[in-house]
């Protein structure tokens, strides 16, 4: 399995927000979001290829008790049932997070999907070339009520614009999504325009029901790697 990054921290994002935990982030993606942050593992992969033993003795070791499996789209990393199952044999909670684009049984006690939005589709990006891959493979509901129905989920929207809550309500209504497990988070890199755009998305939320989540290691941190 293709590894970016290993690395100890507190969650930054979503319900579980500021609890620390071991991350294991994946490298491969089938989507290309044009604002990615972490281009390492979409657009350009990254990182060491690694033995399940390896990385299991790994994240023991940090001694934590919850374990996030990110990427890239950890969903399509060979290997990710077996690795999932054997945290939980660690007895870890286990977080995932994925854009809800494929299925596959993997051990799990929150499934955090992040169903992409038409804001996320690379239009002008290297020339547009993965553009109508993307927006082809951005939203698959099938996938994503297998995905709710198995496990205890919460689904996580980046927002840039007002314009992106009508197709987040559409997306609700198709998928007949709980608004207690809608979270919205607004898209960037920098404190300040994280923190603008927050302020309009707390708004929207209060009107819907939905919750907001800051992105707490920018916060911390700033756009870094391994934190």
């Amino acid at each position: 399995m293709r590894i970016a990054e290993v690395f100890y921290s507190v969650q930054g994002e979503g319900s579980l927000l500021g609890v620390p935990s071991v991350f294991v982030r994946t490298s491969g993606c089938n989507l290309r979001c044009t604002w990615c942050d972490t281009p390492y593992t979409s657009w350009q992969p990254e990182g060491d290829h690694r033995s399940l033993d390896s990385m299991v003795e790994e994240v023991r070791g940090y001694g934590a008790g919850h374990v996030v499996v990110t990427g890239g789209e950890p969903m399509i990393a060979p290997g990710i049932v077996e690795l999932t199952e054997s945290f939980k044999q660690l007895g870890l909670h286990i977080t995932v997070e994925t854009a809800g684009t494929v299925f596959a049984p993997v051990g799990c006690d929150l499934m955090s999907i992040s169903p992409k939005l038409a804001n996320s589709t690379p239009h002008e990006r290297e020339n547009g070339r993965w553009a109508s891959q993307h927006e082809k493979l951005r939203y698959q509901p099938d996938v994503l009520r297998q995905l709710m129905e198995r496990y205890p989920y919460q689904l996580k929207f980046v927002v840039t614009s007002l314009d992106d809550i009508a197709e987040i309500r559409l997306m609700l209504r198709d998928l007949d999504a709980a608004a207690e497990r809608v979270i919205l988070m607004p898209e960037g890199i920098e404190p300040g325009g994280l923190r603008d755009r927050g302020r309009w998305i707390v708004e929207t939320c209060k009107t819907e029901g939905w919750r907001f989540s800051p992105r707490l290691h920018v916060d911390l941190w700033g756009n870094r790697r391994g934190v």
